[in-house]
This record gives structure tokens, sequence and C-alpha cells, in this order.
């Protein structure tokens, strides 16, 4: 009888220890020195992630949330009084080069994964006059986002809410470089620029449909 030799698969390398390290000493850092609002247990900020001190006091962090390496929490104001304008409840996942920008509110529900270079933001900077340079003119009064539970965006994907109210539904997937300026209903998957809904998930028939119901003001209706 032959027997064959059993390969054992290589071991990581030692280097990757180093980082590992920095980001445990970064995270515990950040959790014991920063003034969230609010900080759940066993939050992780890679130790390339950015997150301002003075800032600190208008994010809210739930248990087992994650910023992978680059990522940037910016509170985009520098009040640190008021409501949080930057929420992440349990287990969320922020990952590579994203960005989350609120003036306002930027809400993530429960276990949302946040893809690879991501722009998640608020508002925008105004322009209108055309005698002033726009790095001059300030900011605009944005809106609000919320994203449902278990909802998943693509790596490159944007969501941008100027004004008003934007919110997806729980469990949607947003495409890799799709950009979303309208709210989405629960059970999407959606895809493009601007982002129109491609599958959409029927919880009365309980099976899953091409495209979605838009409204005549070029809306979907929103299911919580």
């Amino acid at each position: 009888m032959v027997h064959s030799k059993k390969i054992r698969p290589p071991l990581d390398d030692p280097l990757g220890l180093l980082p590992r390290g920095l980001t445990k000493m970064y995270s515990l850092w950040l959790s014991l020195v920063y003034p969230f609002a609010s900080i759940g247990r066993n939050v992780s900020f890679h130790f390339t992630s950015k997150v301002a001190r003075p800032r600190a006091s208008r994010i809210s962090l739930g248990n087992s949330v994650s910023l992978r390496e680059y990522a940037w929490l910016n509170p985009a104001t520098d009040d640190p009084t008021g409501e949080p304008t930057i929420v992440l409840d349990d287990n969320c996942h922020i990952g590579f080069g994203s960005i989350i920008s609120a003036k306002n509110r930027i809400h993530l529900e429960r276990d949302i994964i946040v893809g690879q270079s991501v722009l998640i933001i608020d508002h925008n900077h105004a322009y209108e006059d055309i005698t002033v340079p726009v790095i001059n003119q300030g900011l605009t009064k944005g809106g609000r986002i919320r994203i449902g539970q278990g909802s998943w965006i693509g790596h490159g994907a944007a969501i941008i809410c100027p004004r008003g109210e934007l919110t997806i539904g729980r469990n949607c997937v947003v495409a890799v470089n799709s950009v979303v300026m309208r709210s989405i209903p629960a059970y999407s998957v959606v895809a493009g620029f601007p982002a129109r809904i491609i599958r959409q998930y029927d919880p009365e028939k309980q099976a899953w449909r091409t495209g979605g119901n838009q409204g005549a003001d070029g809306c979907y209706q929103v299911v919580p």
C-alpha cells in the first residue's frame, strides 16, 4: 500500500503578528482614551484607520464593530456637543479605505458589511456662489442616512444624501461601484449609476423577482 505524504499548509508570515499587535494596542488605546459617545465591547480599529479624537464624542459604536486598513469615520462638525452623527450598531464592519462622513446622521444598523473604498456621506460642499472658491463656501445643510440591518455595501459604492432622508432597507445588497442617491426598499439588490433595483425578494410570495416597483416620483417604496 502506498501512503501519500501529508502536505501541511504553509504557516502564516511571522511578521504578520506585528500589525495584529499594533491593531490590538491601538484599539485598546482608542477605547480607553477617546471620548466616544458610546463604545461597545470587542471593537477593533486597524492601526491605520482614522478617527479624530476631538470629534469622537459624535460617534457611537456597538459591540464587535471593526474598522479595517485606512477606514475613516468623520463627523463633519467641529462642535463636540450634541447627538452622535455616526452610529454603527453591533457587528458592523467597515472595509479597507472606506469613508463615513456625517454632518447630521448616518446610522448603520447591526450586521452590516461595508466593502472596500466605499463612500457614505450625508452632505456636500456648497458651490453655487461662483464668486467664491468652493473651498470657502462651507458645507450644505445635508440630509440623513439609515442603512438597514444585514445589508452589504459592495466595493467602490457611494451612498450620497445631500438633502432629506435616504433609507436603505434591511438585507439589501449594493453592487460594486453603484451610486445610491434615493431610498431603497428591503431585500433589494441594486446596481448602476444611479443605482436601480435589479432583483428584489417578495416576502408575500417568498420568491425573488427581477426589478422593483418604482413610483411616479422615481423613488421606490421603502419597506423597513
